[in-house]
């Protein structure tokens, strides 16, 4: 059930300490956080639970495990992040999950670097919100990628990262 809840104590409101330490979870304005959980729960799906609910509430919220369910190495205590995902028995892939309507890859499933999103960018590997930012940023002002090879343009991509990202990115098709 998704209103079924384990008792717990709430979390203690996070108020603001004289040295201006910013709580360790992300929460959205209006007090709650918004996660995607996916992998072996009953219902995955986005969920939106109150500021300081744990990765164990976000699982009960989409319907808790499935009966063959392996949490693995999941922490069910840590506090949830607002905008983050919660896989359950899964590895996620470096390769993005072609979904129907979103085209942002090709048949192998690399990403392109002309159509992608932040967060569909941050699905490669060692590829975060601020790179992920750079990358578009590139992209908008160079008028698009012309090539993979373009990538070393971008600030934060030495040729470690680029080797990682090669063989998982395209640009129109083209390797």
């Amino acid at each position: 059930m998704l209103n079924a809840r384990p008792e717990s104590a709430p979390a203690p409101p996070h108020a603001a300490s004289p040295s201006g330490a910013a709580p360790s979870a992300s929460t959205s304005p209006s007090g709650t956080v918004v996660v995607h959980v996916g992998g072996e729960v009953e219902s995955p799906g986005v969920v939106t639970l109150p500021a300081g609910a744990r990765v164990a509430d976000a699982i009960e919220a989409a319907g808790g495990l499935r009966s063959d369910a392996d949490p693995g190495l999941l922490n069910l205590a840590r506090p949830l992040v607002d905008g983050e995902q919660v896989l359950v028995g899964v590895t996620p892939s470096p390769e993005p999950v072609p979904q129907a309507g979103a085209a942002p890859s090709d048949t192998t499933g690399r990403v392109d670097l002309n159509t992608a999103t932040a967060e569909q960018l941050q699905t490669l590997p060692g590829v975060g919100p601020v790179l992920a930012q750079r990358i578009i940023d590139h992209r908008e002002s160079n008028g698009g990628f012309t090539s993979v090879e373009q990538l070393h343009d971008v600030t934060g991509i030495g040729e470690r990262r680029f080797a990682e990202l090669r063989d998982l990115v395209h640009v129109g098709g083209a390797s």
